[in-house]
């Protein structure tokens, strides 16, 4: 076990084949080599864990930041696992799912009355941590982490998926292709943008939208010639399908 604070952050690339959307969580986990292991798996989950390894770097980090799940181990320095529970509780109904090896009746019902969602005992297979994170996700918020759309905004991160994968987007085609999916099926002028997009409001022309639109049309993987998801409306402007 180390007490020495740290947080780690994982890139995410993988997805799982029902879950369209990136799961952000926080781990406080004073095991820095469980830890690291519970990221790796997760990982190929389509969550992405911000790890930290001390009680009050995670507080910090869960006020500083936007999770969807706090996963927490009770056996903690500096303060137990319980009492962050109870405090992170007072705050916010954050999804809670405590991963401890203390795992007698006494310490799952002072976890569930301190306002845990979930508790799974140690050891366990790092997957089933994924399978109940998702479970309690989908009953929580069921309209964000299933999506039949192709096309998912991360606004937190300030990224688009297509198809669980990530596009590479630079600010302005993010904040382009972001407004579009916003206003699925809609007509979209030149002008629209222009007024309503920070990173090109002042440096753009009419003719150059058509050339970012042309950018986002090759990243977002859209036939020019026959386009499916951007497509050209002949003297008003552009219209973005979702589907």
């Amino acid at each position: 076990m180390s007490n020495m604070p740290f947080a780690h952050v994982t890139s995410l690339l993988p997805f799982s084949n029902y879950n369209l959307y990136m799961i952000n969580i926080l781990m406080i986990e004073d095991d820095v080599e469980l830890g690291e292991l519970l990221c790796d798996q997760l990982i190929k989950e389509n969550i992405s864990v911000t790890l930290a390894t001390t009680p009050l770097k995670g507080l910090e980090l869960f006020k500083q930041n936007s999770f969807d799940a706090l996963v927490l181990d009770l056996s903690l320095p500096q303060m137990d696992g319980q009492q962050i529970c109870r405090l992170i509780r007072k705050e916010s109904d954050i999804p809670i799912l405590i991963s401890s090896a203390r795992g007698d009746l006494h310490d799952k019902s002072e976890g569930f009355a301190g306002g845990a969602d979930d508790f799974l005992p140690k050891p366990y297979d790092p997957q089933e941590l994924a399978f109940r994170l998702e479970a309690i996700l989908r009953r929580v918020n069921p309209g964000r982490f299933l999506s039949e759309h192709p096309f998912i905004i991360d606004e937190v991160r300030q990224e688009i998926t297509k198809n669980g994968l990530l596009l590479t987007l630079t600010p302005a085609e993010y904040e382009v292709l972001a407004y579009f999916i916003k206003k699925d099926r809609h007509v979209i002028t030149r002008e629209e943008l222009l007024l309503n997009i920070n990173s090109i409001r002042y440096e753009s022309s009419l003719k150059s939208i058509d050339v970012l639109m042309g950018r986002i049309r090759s990243k977002i993987g859209d036939n020019p010639k026959n386009p499916e998801y951007l497509l050209a409306i002949r003297g008003q402007g552009y219209k973005f399908v979702n589907q």
